[in-house]
This record gives structure tokens, sequence and C-alpha cells, in this order.
């Protein structure tokens, strides 16, 4: 766990040494929970988004996109429960002043007997090697079946305080704490204060003068904008069931406990598809939407490993089957997307708020019912971490020396390719310039002529770019090129003309969605 979490730390650290990641408001010591992406980041960024937008919208013809405003009428939270119910449940211990969620706590112990036992297991796999028998080690190894015994009994408890009749039990969430002996991180004290719920929406006042202002919220999810646009674009597109509405935006929670870097933060954006259905078959196309999206996750070759399914034991009110994709994160399996069916209480709940009839006429049914819904929601700022997490790596080479390498997938990287002239003379730098000139128009291309070859290797694995282009003394006579491959370091001599159709289909999105189909 330690070294994982010194992994961790300089993934942070490279984040910002390699302009993907900053605090926001550096100068000013930066702002709680608050991030800005920087030059690389960005483009990553945007890899990521047109990758998922495509895979939806392109792929689908029956699904369409928006862009709802951030701003929504005070009464849009009313009718989704956010008001009354989005709220999570904070304790404070006495002696740090540090503020904490209850259930994080609690989750947090529950991960420590898991790491215990895959400890366990992974010292055994090491010293068994092949004839290691991972399910007969599980269930005979006297410490795994006693931490499992822990999980077990703590997992059972959690279950129950959270599924409380009339809410999550709050004492008995307190109680959890004290008889698990959880200490407060900073003070490692146990001086606990009872347990209450905080609502995470932020808000502000809208209108010119003071008198006449109203509190309005800044969106704490990006589904409502589609919820409350389901009529306009369903009559305006002349939608037929199934079919889907798909949007990236912003949202914001006040998070208390915001932490593990740009995994919890108080603004975040998400990519919301949700699928508006007959009602009846929910849980088929639950089960279809589940498939496919683990197949959009696992098409950018981390491994299947790294990947899970966790099936909510508590569901939302709004919910009746709910699932997360989580990924191997340097700090344990964490969620990256969910996946819900949320029948049709959103469309019921916003025709009852406005008294407006929101409905779906079935010409093959001949009559007019609410659409049930499955929601895709992925977070952009996760997604964007767990390509980091993996992407990473400090790797030893055979001459005993160490590059620290990003092994993005080619089509999101930022940088797709550069181009270094051997030396400032002799026409080479012009050389390199005309073929960026070129190239430009079909990928993101970087110019470097500062440092020694082996320094720009160096600082271009460091982002992620997948192909480096030198030209030197023989580009001059025949037109050809050193073209070197980021992840083998392998170095071949190929014609400038066959650089575009070398390059091009091994770093464009479509690359991606071909395996998707």
């Amino acid at each position: 766990m330690a070294q994982q979490e010194e992994v961790f730390k300089k993934i942070v650290s490279h984040c910002k040494e390699y302009g993907f990641v900053f605090p926001s408001s550096d100068i000013y010591d930066g702002l709680g929970a608050v991030y800005d992406y920087g030059q690389n980041g960005v483009e990553l960024k945007n890899n990521i988004k047109q990758y998922w937008w495509q895979s939806m919208v392109l792929l689908h013809e029956n699904i369409v996109g928006i862009d709802a405003a951030i701003f929504m009428h005070p009464t849009t939270w009313k009718a989704s429960g956010h008001v009354d119910a989005f709220n999570d449940p904070l304790i404070d211990n006495r002696d740090s002043k540090k503020r904490y969620r209850a259930d994080v706590l609690i989750e947090d112990q529950m991960a420590k007997y898991e790491d215990k036992i895959q400890k366990e297991i992974d010292k055994a796999r090491k010293k068994f090697g092949d004839a290691f028998d991972e399910a007969q080690f599980r269930a005979t190894n006297a410490r795994v079946l006693e931490n499992q015994q822990k999980y077990d009994a703590l997992h059972h408890r959690f279950q129950e305080v959270m599924n409380a009749e009339g809410g999550i039990d709050l004492e008995g969430m307190k109680q959890i704490i004290l008889d698990e002996e959880i200490v407060c991180p900073i003070s490692g004290t146990r001086n606990w204060t009872d347990v209450r719920q905080f609502n995470l929406m932020f808000s502000t006042e809208m209108g010119a003068a003071a008198e006449g202002t109203s509190k309005i919220y800044l969106r704490p999810e990006t589904a409502q904008g589609i919820f409350v646009n389901y009529l306009n674009v369903q009559k305006t597109g002349r939608m037929k069931l199934p079919f889907g509405i798909a949007q990236i935006g912003k949202a914001f929670r006040n998070e208390i406990v915001a932490r593990q870097f740009i995994f919890r933060m108080r603004e975040f954006e998400q990519m919301e598809m949700q699928f508006f259905i007959q009602p009846g078959t929910e849980l088929d196309w639950f089960a279809k939407w589940k498939e496919t999206r683990m197949k959009w996750h696992q098409n950018l070759g981390f491994g299947s490993e790294n990947y899970r399914f966790h099936d909510h034991d508590k569901l939302a009110h709004y919910a009746n089957a709910a699932t997360d994709i989580e990924f191997h994160m340097p700090f344990g399996f964490k969620e990256v997307e969910g996946i819900h069916s949320r029948t049709n209480f959103d469309l019921s709940q916003h025709a009852k708020y406005s008294g407006k009839k929101i409905e779906y006429f079935d010409p093959e049914r001949n009559e007019s019912y609410t659409p049930y819904v499955i929601e895709t929601s992925i977070g952009v700022d996760r997604m964007f971490l767990s390509i980091m997490c993996h992407s990473y790596e400090e790797e030893q080479l055979a001459d005993g020396q160490t590059r620290t390498v990003l092994h993005l997938p080619a089509a999101l990287a930022p940088v797709k390719l550069a181009v270094f002239p051997l030396t400032k003379k002799d026409g080479m730098p012009e050389k390199a310039q005309e073929i960026i000139n070129d190239l430009r128009f079909h990928f993101n291309c970087k110019y470097e002529e500062k440092d020694q070859i082996g320094k720009r290797y160096r600082r271009m694995d460091a982002i992620g770019c997948p192909f480096c282009v030198t030209v030197d003394q023989q580009t001059l006579q025949d037109n050809t090129v050193t073209l070197r491959d980021r992840d083998t370091m392998e170095q071949r001599r190929v014609a400038i003309s066959e650089l575009r159709g070398i390059i091009e289909d091994k770093v464009s999105i479509t690359s991606l969605l071909k395996n998707l189909l």
C-alpha cells in the first residue's frame, strides 16, 4: 500500500511538471479540490471526450447530443430530490478540527481488510509461482479467512445503517467508527463528534437588484438538463423509442472531503447519456449498456483484470438497478462510471412539478406513456486519472538508466508526433518545419530543437507522444527520416511521404472506434 501511495504521489507531481494538471490559482497557493488542466492535460482531456462522444453519437443513429445550461430553474432541483436528499454524512474530529465523510471512513476501513487479504495472496503467489491456487488459498489460509470475516461483518453492518428505514442511521454509522477504532488520519485520535447530514449543492443568487434576487443552484449533475429537454429533443428530432440524449458538461458539488487529486473535486466534468425506452424493457437494456460500456473501457488496452462491476447494495430512490464500473487505481478499485436504471422517476417528477405532460406516444402500441431511462454517467476527470495512473511507468533500461514514460493510447495522446532537427544548421530546422506544416492538419505535432536528441526523446516519452521523427543529413539527400516508437524505442528509416500513412491511422480516434463495432 505504501509503495502504491508513493507511485501516486509521483503521478501527481508528473502531472504538474509536464503540463497536465495544475492546482487552481497556484500563485495564491491553490484552492482546495479545484484544478486547472495544462497544455497537455487539456489535449488529453479533449481526446477522451471525443472518444466518448463519437462512440455515442457517431456510432448510434438513435443517440443525439445537447448542451444544456449550468443554471436551471430552482424547481428543477426540488423535483429531482436534490434540495431535500442530496446529502453526505459528515463527522468531525475534535482534536484535528478536520471534517470527514463518515461513509468514506468506513469504506476505507473495508479497503484495509481487502488490502491485507491481497497482500497475503501476492506473497503466496510469489512463493508458489505457477502452482499457486488462489481459490484454495482464499478458502484455507488462516489470515485471509480472519480478514475476510472482518470485512464481511463490517460490510453487513454498513449496509444495515445505509439502508435503515427512514434514511441513513447516523448513530449506527458513528458506532461502527467507534467499534472499528477508526482514527483521524491527522490527529491519530478517536475523539469524534456525532454524524450529521450536509447538503452538497452550491447556491448563488440571480438578479440585478438586491431586493429582486432569487436563489438558484450550480447544477450538481448534468442529467437533469437532459430530462427537462426530453420533449424538445423528441419532437424536433422526431425521435422514436428507444433513443438517447448525450451531454458533456460541468457539474459542481461542495465536497467536504475532496481528496485523491482529481478523483473527487468540487468542479468536475461529466459525460452522460440518458437512454429512453419502453417500460418493462429496462433490465434488458441495463444489461446491454453494461456490456457496451465495459467494452468501451477495455478497448483502451489496459487489461480486463483492472476493471470490475460493483453492483449497488443500496439503490437510489429513482433506480431499480445500478452498477459501477470500477478501475484499479493506485489507491484501490474506484468508480469511474455509473450505469443506472432510473425507471420513469425523473420525467414523472418534472411533469408533476411543471404541470406539463411529458409522455411518448407509441404508434405501435397506440398509447401514451412516460418512458423509462437507462443512464450511463462517466466522470471525465476520473477517466483522465485512470488513464494517467495506468500509463505512467518508470522503466529500467538495458544500460541501467531509467526513463519515465506515459504509455498513453496513441489516439488519446496530447501530441501525436514530435519532429526534431538533428542540429540547428544545414537546413535541418527548415526541413523539420516543412514536415510539421504538412502534417499539422491531420494530427497534433510538436517541433523541438533544444538539447541532445536523447533528452528530447525523454521529454516526449514523459508526455506520452507515441512517435518522434529526426531530420538529419541523410534527410536532405533522400527525403527519409528516422521514425522512433515510444513504447519499443525502435527506430527505422521511412520516407517523408509515408509518414502520414504510417501514423494517422494509429493516432486517430477512428482507430479506437473501429474496435467497438
